[in-house]
């Protein structure tokens, strides 16, 4: 049973979710929470398994929110998973790098939502590939820094996958696109997290532009 919190400034909104999130036999509702404060304060109390957590609310956005869940001991255990419009939301990159371990557009089809959260519950990360380049286009305005190659303790294959992971492939797509078996890849992106300290892969996107690996507009 995957345990989930609902984070909403609006409640039919929140109330939609969980009406969702109830029709499923695998999903229990652990709580809401209508700002970010809040949030934290359910996480610490009900340590959910995955927090739907929308980004701009009142008292605490989504994005100091998610900071503090992750960073609190807390809360270990706890993934969350980021629901935005990204038309306007400028909080997403940030919420990212505070921890997020995947997003969703709010439009989502509601079977693509429910499997996400399995996702996210499993420990893995949900960046779909148009979100990934939605994040590559904010990544383009930013300055990058020149890559340490030799700092980073990765083989040239694992950097290859990271430069893959990095542009929104699937583990599936990396093996064909790369010629490799789809274990070797689950392997290489296992090794990938433990290497560069990130929690999921949502962070190994972060570190292979921030550092300068991936460059924007590159094919």
């Amino acid at each position: 049973m995957i345990r989930v919190a609902v984070v909403d400034d609006e409640e039919l909104v929140r109330s939609g979710f969980v009406v969702l999130l109830g029709s499923s036999p695998d999903i229990e509702v652990v709580g809401q929470a209508g700002d970010g404060a809040e949030a934290w304060e359910l996480c610490r109390r009900a340590n959910p398994d995955v927090v739907l957590m929308d980004v701009r609310m009142p008292r605490m956005d989504g994005l100091e929110a998610t900071r503090r869940i992750i960073a609190d001991p807390r809360c270990a255990g706890t993934h969350v998973l980021v629901l935005t419009t990204f038309d306007d939301d400028e909080l997403v990159h940030g919420a990212l790098r505070a921890g997020a371990s995947g997003f969703l557009l709010k439009d989502t089809r509601p079977t693509h939502l429910l499997d996400a959260i399995s996702v996210v519950a499993a420990g893995d990360a949900l960046l779909a590939p148009s979100v990934t380049r939605r994040l590559i286009e904010q990544f383009a305005t930013l300055p990058t820094r020149p890559v340490s190659r030799a700092d980073d303790g990765l083989t040239d294959r694992e950097r290859e996958v990271l430069v893959a992971v990095s542009r929104g492939l699937s583990n599936q797509e990396i093996a064909d696109t790369l010629h490799m078996g789809y274990g070797t890849v689950k392997t290489h992106v296992s090794h990938l997290l433990t290497k560069l300290a990130c929690r999921d892969r949502a962070q190994l996107v972060m570190h292979a532009y921030e550092s300068g690996l991936t460059v924007p507009g590159s094919s």
